[in-house]
């Protein structure tokens, strides 16, 4: 059992990375705790294995698949997914990660996530589906007693965050959120530094994401829907469409051939949230947990005008633009009296020299936020990005969108989350669900 043996090693050097830099941090990872002891679905967990299924089985998730399976602690049994040659190709996969650790293992595979919820074997579920899926999915897995790994951004519209947050309270689930920029040493240095005061006082944040959704058209009326996609469930709640082809770019089995672009659901108003959503999920992730404002938001939104960027006003008095900064990749500047730091994925500056300092390339990477949600699963104890976090940081993402559609200034209560004096803007913190979905 020498792999095994190699990848239990490994797995314990990315345990310890992730216990000492999260020391560090201090209280900057310091949350209130979770209170279990009348939970219905508690577990004791000493000693065993997590039992995962994962539901959506796309390009995500294959990348999630491979590092949840390097922890020993982990067992993969089961996936789902309405996409007939993913679910096949999750199975293949999975059962050559076994291999690798030296095992052999048989893999249920569902196209209907709801009989994986049933499966009493299975102790959490890693959900990398498109975003108008998961609040509904990561509800019923709630209500199914199971703890939940959900990609980002969290929810597709305000008012399914604010229920997703609800049943992961009301049922005592730990749910993370793929907000893997937390566990990067690197963001997690630049946020302590802005908030031990390195800085002097913050006056404003670039947060370099991207643009809204792009307005598309549907143009693709009596495409062929491939064999083996069952369109009416992909849709879910959202209003019919004709098949577009680029929401599931193709992959083959015989040969191996994988998606070689990401399913381009995310970049459309009527299917997602643009990179404002994509990448604004883990930058202004950031950007607020720098400046004190987890769990809350800014209390004003001003759209892009010509030459002025889309800017996010706080209650402290900091603004946040969306716009680009130094080299033009996404990330993160924080401006104050007495400097800058910039941060992003593989980079880190600063213009104090206090500030600075070097970064391995196992402090640069993710692989810990997979070993925390385990760790927390186990323990019982907050993930590093919890419920409230994804929803405050998706909700800003989600406003940004309102306000550029409006095309005017918006006035928001982050603590009641709510638009004030704006029917029409309150109107798009939800919409309908069609086809007999309700939450």
């Amino acid at each position: 059992m020498k792999n095994a043996k190699a990848m239990t090693n490994k797995y314990s050097s990315r345990r310890k990375f992730l216990r000492n830099t999260l020391l560090t941090t201090g209280a900057l990872g310091v949350v209130p705790g979770l209170s279990f002891a009348e939970s219905p679905h508690i577990r004791k967990f000493a000693g065993e294995k997590v039992r995962l299924g994962f539901i959506g089985v796309g390009r995500q998730a294959m990348g999630l698949l491979r590092n949840f399976m390097q922890n020993p602690q982990v067992e993969v049994l089961a996936g789902a997914d309405v996409y007939e040659i993913k679910r096949e190709r999750f199975a293949i996969r999975t059962k050559e990660l076994y291999k690798e650790r030296g095992q052999e293992a048989s893999v249920k595979l569902y196209s209907d996530y709801r009989e994986l919820l049933e499966n009493p074997e299975i102790d959490a579920v890693v959900i990398a589906t498109p975003d108008h899926w998961h609040a509904l999915m990561a509800i019923h897995a709630c209500e199914a007693g199971k703890d939940i790994y959900l990609e980002k951004p969290l929810t597709y519209t305000v008012k399914e965050g604010q229920d997703l947050v609800k049943a992961v309270r009301d049922n005592n689930i730990v749910l993370a959120v793929g907000s893997m920029q937390r566990s990067g040493a690197n963001f997690q240095h630049a946020v302590r530094m802005v908030q031990k005061g390195y800085l002097g006082k913050i006056s404003t944040v670039y947060a370099h994401v991207g643009s809204d959704p792009f307005p598309k058209e549907v143009d693709y009326e009596g495409t062929t829907i491939p064999q083996g996609l069952d369109w009416k469930a992909w849709l879910g709640p959202r209003p019919e469409m004709p098949y577009m082809p680029e929401l599931n770019p193709p992959i083959t089995l015989d040969p191996q051939k994988n998606e070689d672009a990401w399913g381009a659901w995310r970049w459309y108003k009527n299917t997602g949230g643009g990179l404002m959503t994509d990448w604004g999920a883990h930058m202004f992730d950031i950007a607020q947990w720098g400046i004190g404002m987890d769990r809350n938001g800014p209390v004003s939104i001003i759209p892009d005008r010509g030459e002025e960027p889309l800017k996010f006003i706080y209650s402290n008095g900091i603004e946040m633009l969306v716009a680009p900064f130094g080299e033009g990749r996404q990330g993160v500047k924080f401006i104050g009296e007495k400097g800058w730091i910039t941060v992003s994925r593989g980079q880190y500056d600063s213009s104090v020299p206090e500030c600075q300092r070097e970064f391995s390339r196992e402090e640069l990477g993710f692989g810990g936020h997979h070993v925390d949600f385990i760790d927390s699963v186990i323990m019982r104890k907050e993930p590093v990005a919890p419920v409230e976090v994804g929803h405050s940081t998706c909700t800003v993402c989600t406003i940004g969108n309102i306000a550029h559609e409006l095309g005017r200034e918006l006035s928001w209560d982050p603590i009641n989350q709510k638009f004030l004096n704006d029917w029409e803007a309150q109107t798009k913190l939800h919409y309908p669900y069609q086809n007999g979905y309700s939450i």
